[in-house]
């Protein structure tokens, strides 16, 4: 099959899906000779309309996993507003280095439900966006000639393509999608208020600048105001790992003991794992 454009399409709060999905799409691109383009739909704006492709697009489609699966408050933008009228695509999906258990198998659902042709897909570790000692440094060139890989086979197999295939592509997961993963204290219990932790301030470090509301996915952050966590924080980390002041920190006793769990038990290097059938 003939492809005019290869598209980047991603949510990144501190760009690891970033890194990844636009490095495949640009290398796809050049070895399939099409147009390279990109899409981010970080901020609400960029959820406000319709994003439809059609039959000479590929899109590579990337999400971090949060608690195993696509961030939920993501769902209805990518399910109800994201449009691939027959195009190709390869969902990607970026896991802290604990596991993306059924993050990319989700995505892969969505966009076939879509309108989207599922042709191949990849699940790659990222630094944890909880922590800077968890996944830190990935995806590293280990990961990054994972990519590679992949962007190649695809191109190659898209070439190989008389029509877009009738089956998904297989990916690694479950069906039924399991739930979310839960958060648990020392006793086993569901951390309380887990969902409701927000990033605080510190007044001494920050400077006013407003950088963390303009990057908030959620708009929750009030810009006249950013030490005010006013709507829905996801714990992607943009205010954190952003701060160019290192002013925004999670204090949650629930949150921390958490990450400080994730630290522990996931400290070994987790593999990224890429599923293409040629």
């Amino acid at each position: 099959m003939e492809m005019q454009r290869v598209w980047a399409v991603y949510f990144s709060g501190t760009g690891t899906t970033e890194k990844v999905v636009t490095r495949m799409a640009k290398i796809a691109a050049e070895d399939l000779g099409a147009e390279y383009k990109t899409f981010c739909f970080n901020l609400p704006k960029d959820r406000e309309g319709e994003l439809s492709f059609g039959p000479g697009d590929l899109v590579i489609f990337g999400t971090p996993v949060y608690a195993g699966r696509v961030p939920n408050l993501l769902l209805p933008y990518i399910r109800d507003k994201v449009k691939g009228n027959g195009a190709l695509a390869v969902p990607v999906s970026l896991f802290g280095n604990r596991n993306f258990d059924d993050g990319l198998i989700e995505l892969r659902n969505v966009l076939e439900a879509d309108g989207f042709h599922t042709v191949a897909g990849g699940a790659f570790v990222g630094e944890h966006s909880f922590s800077r000692t968890l996944g830190a440094g990935r995806p590293d060139a280990q990961d990054m000639a994972l990519v590679e890989e992949l962007a190649h086979k695809t191109a190659e197999k898209v070439k190989g393509l008389e029509r877009a295939p009738e089956i998904p592509a297989y990916v690694a997961g479950c069906a039924p999608i399991r739930p979310y993963y839960t958060p648990r204290d020392r006793h086993g219990e569901p951390i309380k208020d887990f969902l409701k932790a927000k990033p605080v301030t510190d007044s001494d470090k920050c400077v006013k600048c407003g950088l963390c509301a303009r990057l908030c996915p959620m708009a929750a952050i009030d810009p006249n105001d950013v030490s005010s966590v006013v709507g829905k924080c996801i714990k992607c980390c943009a205010c954190v790992k952003k701060c160019p002041k290192g002013a925004k920190y999670f204090d949650h006793e629930g949150y921390l003991y958490h990450q400080h769990e994730l630290e522990e038990l996931y400290a070994r290097r987790a593999d990224s794992e890429i599923f293409i059938e040629m």
